[in-house]
């Protein structure tokens, strides 16, 4: 199968704070994340992170040059700070199903 044959083995977080948090700035900056393929998802936050990102990629290098030249490089972001996954130990995506309804 193609997919077997691809490894993308870092999976990071990176914590953003922006400048500004007024709306139109919010909405930039989700927009400029929706076109950066490394970023497989993007929450915002309330406190104070303004996002953070769930970030995929082949190798730290790629991750490496992702941060330097994209996310910290973007207009009105202040501070990123990154973590590396060490391993995941749950996963359930979608809704959590109640069964004793």
């Amino acid at each position: 199968m193609f997919f077997s044959s691809i490894s993308y083995d870092v999976t990071a977080f990176a914590m953003v704070g922006l400048h500004s948090q007024a709306e139109a700035d919010l909405v930039a900056f989700e927009e400029r994340v929706d076109s950066w393929p490394i970023v497989r998802e993007c929450h915002m936050l309330s406190g104070e992170i303004d996002f953070i990102l769930k970030c995929v990629a082949r190798d730290l290098s790629a991750f490496q040059d992702f941060i330097i030249n994209e996310l910290t490089a973007a207009p009105n972001v202040d501070s990123v700070k990154t973590s590396l996954a060490i391993r995941k130990s749950k996963f359930r995506p979608g809704p959590p199903i109640e069964t004793d309804v």
